[in-house]
């Protein structure tokens, strides 16, 4: 009797742990995957064809400075006003989120090489985007909020 007895209180102690590790495991998976599944099924607002043409504003810092730029942009062209300079660039849309800007009347080397512009999503008065120099793989981002 003994020998039946311990024999079925290890599977009894056998079944608890092994209910014990699989709500455990459980509870891990469940606290990773879920955040993943949420965050996976997000997709960004990007209606792109909103701000093809319009006026438009951004803040860049120079020297520790915050300086409002603002620009319109129509059609295949670009007129921005930066630090009281005004200068007009070529526009050339890649796709409906990215594009590339030439300055028209570069004043030295550094401004004649083009600019590539991605859209990476927007809102109803602005979007976010990413550019580099055409050529160059460091990127930086910025936001523009659509003024008219």
């Amino acid at each position: 009797m003994k020998y039946i007895d311990s024999r079925k209180k290890r599977t009894k102690n056998y079944h608890h742990q092994y209910n014990t590790l699989y709500l455990m495991l459980r509870k891990i998976v469940l606290g990773i995957a879920l955040p993943i599944l949420c965050t996976a099924c997000y997709a960004p607002q990007r209606d792109c064809n909103a701000f093809k043409d319009g006026e438009f504003s951004f803040t860049v810092t120079v020297d520790g400075k915050e300086v409002a730029n603002t620009f319109v942009r129509k059609g295949n062209l670009e007129v921005a006003n930066f630090m009281g300079q005004t200068d007009s660039s070529s526009v050339r849309w890649i796709n409906d989120c990215e594009y590339i800007v030439r300055k028209l009347h570069p004043k030295n080397r550094a401004e004649e090489q083009a600019v590539h512009m991605k859209i990476l999503s927007t809102t109803d008065r602005s979007y976010t985007f990413e550019y580099n120099l055409v050529g160059e793989s460091k990127k930086s981002r910025g936001t523009v909020v659509k003024t008219d």
